[in-house]
């Protein structure tokens, strides 16, 4: 019978925010990496420190475009309040596949969210 938990995304220091450094796949950070036989069902939600707009582009465990890219533009702050946005909900990730994010401004936006693990 399959188990259900609540994890905190690997990326993260204790459940901390995660500060997306990088301005492209190189220099992307690590969000999470997925349980290598469980299935990590993951939620990111995403704020913009910045007083312009920025493009954030989450690679889904790969780097193939566009198979493997989540772009969003996060608006700058003020615009719809300073709150997260939510960028993925629930969405599925298993055998040891990495999620990394970069943006186009280093050192504004963070990344928070969590895992549901079904094992």
């Amino acid at each position: 019978m399959a188990g259900v938990t609540k994890e905190l995304l690997s990326g993260s220091t204790n459940g901390r925010q995660i500060k997306v450094t990088g301005t492209n796949t190189a220099g992307a950070v690590t969000i999470h990496t997925a349980d290598a036989s469980a299935n990590d069902f993951i939620t990111l939600f995403a704020n913009n420190a910045h007083s312009a707009s920025v493009l954030l582009t989450i690679e889904w465990g790969g780097t193939t475009d566009p198979d493997d890219i989540i772009e969003i533009t996060l608006p700058k702050v003020g615009i719809d309040g300073d709150g997260d946005r939510m960028i993925v909900i629930n969405k599925p990730l298993t055998n040891s596949l990495v999620v990394k994010a970069f943006a186009s401004v280093a050192n504004v936006v963070k990344i928070s969210g969590d895992v549901n693990r079904v094992s």
